[in-house]
């Protein structure tokens, strides 16, 4: 049984593609989401070690000032510069027209601190203010301010990992210069979440909702960011082992390891003996068929084989197929909660360099599947936290390598103070 190869060159070749060429005409619909597709090219750039020897230091400068471009004067980031109608014609009353977006603020904030960036042009204050207007009474974050100062957009576990994530990031641990700046209320948006696992031990979107491990994962970031910069500790359930929302998390995300990878061609009706065409006596239609007889019916379930088992991707829901961002979804959470160990890495290793892993380089969503920047990126991650040669190690909150989080633990309101 041959060794999988991760082809790490090719993986250079795709994200240099990707950063310095144009994207495929798929990605058109995603123009108002730039900052994102720039987070995963230069974030995958980063992680292959290769950003700083195949950029130029101009390069970066110009990632750098469009990033800035992104910047609202209020507090923030934009997703791109599309919306931006100029700082002298900006009004309070217009511009609800370019607002800034939570998700979009994270990330941007990542990518300048990979690139290097001290943080000095951003407008902490005036986003940390923007922030702690944008969560909810329930506890939970929108995605933008509309007309008047209302929360808009989803309430959903994302938003409240991107919310805590840009807190992390800009408060520091000594909130150097941040006196008579309000804070978030840590204890509702920990309330939220904590609502949000489900009876089956994993995480929803909201409350009462079915689990997803993607939700589960920005679930477990907030609660990390939260934790990382508790002054007076209080523990969380879900981040406390021999808890039992702690166990029964720990035990959901370990049962979406499947051999399931969708790559197994589905019968034809004519195979079958039940195509369309095919009309049966009337009473067969009427009669309700016995008990015994439904049994008799049941497909055929074949046991699992070595050969079957020789590959196991993650799902993100009961009964799914394997998925290529689902290995980073729940390898990351199970990361934080300190039970990576229990996954079979060498399976899902397997899954992702022999069946997802494309050709030309980067990784698909499912087998056979052509590659895209997010299933690419989060493809990298997860061979990242197993430990795979080549590639940098990688905080699984900030998703991020260290060296930049070690950046961002330099910069001025993440030193002590001293006494």
């Amino acid at each position: 049984m041959t060794e999988a190869v991760f082809q790490k060159e090719r993986h250079i070749k795709y994200f240099l593609r990707c950063l310095k060429t144009f994207l495929p005409s798929l990605y058109t619909s995603n123009d108002s989401n730039r900052v994102l597709l720039a987070y995963f090219t230069v974030a995958g750039l980063d992680l292959l070690g290769e950003l700083y020897n195949k950029t130029t230091s101009e390069e970066r400068q110009g990632y750098v000032e469009w990033i800035y471009h992104c910047q609202v004067p209020s507090g923030g980031f934009r997703g791109f510069t599309g919306t931006d109608f100029g700082s002298e014609r900006r009004t309070p009353e217009n511009e609800a027209w370019d607002p800034a977006n939570i998700p979009s603020t994270f990330f941007a904030l990542v990518i300048l601190l990979i690139l290097g960036d001290d943080l000095s042009r951003v407008k902490r204050t005036e986003c940390l203010q923007w922030l702690s207007k944008m969560q909810r009474e329930n506890g939970s974050f929108g995605e933008v301010l509309g007309t008047e100062g209302k929360i808009e957009g989803g309430g959903d576990l994302r938003f409240c990992c991107f919310g805590a994530g840009t807190r992390y990031i800009l408060r520091g641990k000594c909130g150097d210069g941040l006196e008579g700046i309000m804070d978030i209320d840590v204890d509702k948006l920990v309330a939220f979440i904590e609502a949000c696992q489900a009876y089956d031990g994993g995480i929803g979107e909201g409350p009462f909702c079915e689990s997803h491990s993607g939700h589960t994962y920005c679930a477990i970031g907030a609660l990390t960011f939260l934790d990382r910069l508790s002054k007076n500790h209080k523990p969380i359930a879900l981040l406390s082992p021999k808890t039992g929302p702690f166990e029964s998390l720990v035990r959901w995300l370990v049962t979406r390891q499947t051999c399931e990878l969708g790559d197994d061609e589905e019968e034809s009706d004519e195979e079958d003996g039940h195509g369309v065409d095919e009309i049966g006596p009337l009473s067969a239609t009427v009669e309700e068929p016995s008990l015994d007889t439904k049994v008799d019916q049941l497909p055929v379930v074949p046991p699992e084989t070595e050969d079957s088992l020789r590959w196991a991707g993650f799902n993100g829901r009961c009964n799914k197929y394997a998925d290529t961002c689902y290995s980073f979804w729940n390898t990351a959470s199970l990361n934080m909660m300190n039970r990576l160990t229990l996954v079979d890495a060498t399976r899902n290793r397997r899954y992702l360099l022999e069946k997802t892993q494309h050709i030309v380089g980067g990784f698909g969503k499912g087998v056979g599947e052509p590659p895209d920047l997010l299933h690419s990126y989060f493809g990298l991650v997860s061979l990242a936290f197993q430990g795979e040669p080549g590639l940098e190690s990688v905080d699984p909150a900030l998703c991020a390598s260290q060296r930049a989080v070690r950046h961002l633990h330099s910069l001025p309101w993440w030193q002590e103070t001293k006494r």
